[in-house]
């Protein structure tokens, strides 16, 4: 069985194509620039060159067709007719309080997806437009909505409330979310693999690490907390995005600078986080660089980043009261050899201590914890892709 997944951005589709018999990628790609000038498809087939394809690409259905053909091209396709393909699986960014789980895609599945818009109004539309792509190119082929928020709904109340007018919650369902969830399940079911014993016995921490970055608390398999709340903004300082800080300066600022609620969202979104502080960039290899070269704004911003996700990882240690292991996945957290250790440094009273040698990797599953160290500490490379085939295949056969 074959089951194409697709990740629909605003302007962009990623996709693969999965052998389920293996689970294997057949082929992965990339089309950017969807409705804007210089759109291209790059397409990778397993063991093969990436093959870059221009074309004019003014909407989400035409990218989805030159995906189509893309995957049956003589030369670099790996099937033969679209009828390969068995399902589609997408990633949703937000489902709200509707879905504790993946869902095939049906005409109600899809209106709770819009009603979600509102919470996620940069993705949720993109992930729609992305379904109904399919479902004109693909036919009856069966479609699976796998959503980001749906492995943080086992939070109690006291994790996921905000302390606001509880009639607020109830008119407009403010509260903590969460996402990356899909990564965060991925990687704490490799631990427990690794570890060698069931998740159901298991206190983790999984610190998804990348432009974008949230920690998740993981006990018995389930999520208790998550660093991002109502939108990916809340939780650990990020790339472009501030992370948590005193709501009253937000209209401060928007007092002083003028700045109405769109400029000032796009200020802590976009312009904020270790390019704010160091402003150089949102490349943690470019402030790596800095630091060396002796910028002082790089290292304090670098330093913040340390600071934030140890505040984090003692705070849900705490909150279930230990830990086994802690994991570190996504670009920074599989690739941020230095980034790791700095963390592991403000961990010691947990009983974690770092083994460099065994650190000193980047992009393979490894437990890097020192010999004699009573929390173990992992490098889990994550896998969305596989978790999104995986519960497609389990909805579709």
């Amino acid at each position: 069985m074959k089951i194409l997944v697709l990740n629909c951005g605003s302007s962009s589709l990623k996709y693969q194509l999965i052998d389920m018999a293996t689970e294997a990628a057949l082929a992965k790609g990339l089309v950017e620039r969807i409705g804007i000038a210089n759109p291209r498809l790059v397409h990778e087939k397993e063991g093969a060159g990436k093959v870059t394809i221009e074309a004019e690409i003014p909407n989400h259905d035409v990218a989805v067709k030159l995906v189509i053909e893309a995957l049956m091209h003589k030369d670099h396709g790996v099937i033969s007719h679209i009828g390969e393909i068995a399902a589609a699986g997408h990633r949703v960014v937000h489902g709200g309080e509707f879905f504790t789980k993946s869902a095939i895609v049906t005409a109600e599945v899809k209106k709770a997806i819009s009603e979600c818009v509102a919470l996620a109004p940069l993705h949720n539309p993109a992930n729609l437009i992305g379904i109904e792509a399919c479902e004109k190119l693909m036919g009856a082929t069966p479609q699976v909505a796998v959503f980001d928020t749906a492995f943080h709904q086992t939070m109690p109340e006291k994790s996921y409330l905000y302390a606001i007018s509880y009639g607020l919650y109830e008119k407009y369902r403010i509260r903590k979310y969460g996402f990356h969830g899909t990564s965060h399940y991925y990687v704490t079911g490799r631990a427990a693999a690794m570890l060698d014993k069931p998740i159901e016995s298991l206190k983790l921490i999984s610190c998804h690490l990348g432009n974008g970055a949230s920690v998740c608390a993981v006990d018995g398999g389930k999520a208790v907390d998550t660093s991002m709340g109502l939108t990916p903004l809340e939780g650990l300082m990020m790339g472009t995005r501030s992370g948590d800080m005193d709501p009253a300066a937000v209209s401060f600022i928007m007092d002083k600078e003028g700045l109405t609620t769109k400029q000032m969202e796009s200020l802590l979104n976009k312009e904020s986080g270790v390019l704010g502080i160091s402003g150089i960039s949102s490349d943690f290899r470019d402030i790596e660089a800095a630091v060396k070269e002796g910028n002082a704004r790089a290292k304090v911003a670098l330093d913040m980043f340390h600071y934030r996700v140890a505040k984090y990882i003692g705070s849900y240690a705490a909150a279930m009261n230990g830990v086994d292991a802690v994991i570190f996945t996504a670009g920074i957290g599989e690739n941020g050899i230095g980034t790791r250790l700095a963390i592991c440094e403000y961990l010691g009273y947990l009983g974690i201590a770092a083994d460099t040698e065994k650190n000193n990797v980047r992009g393979k599953e490894v437990d890097f914890s020192a010999k004699g160290a009573k929390v173990r500490c992992l490098v889990v490379p994550t896998n969305e892709e596989l978790v999104i085939a995986r519960d497609t295949l389990a909805l579709c056969k």
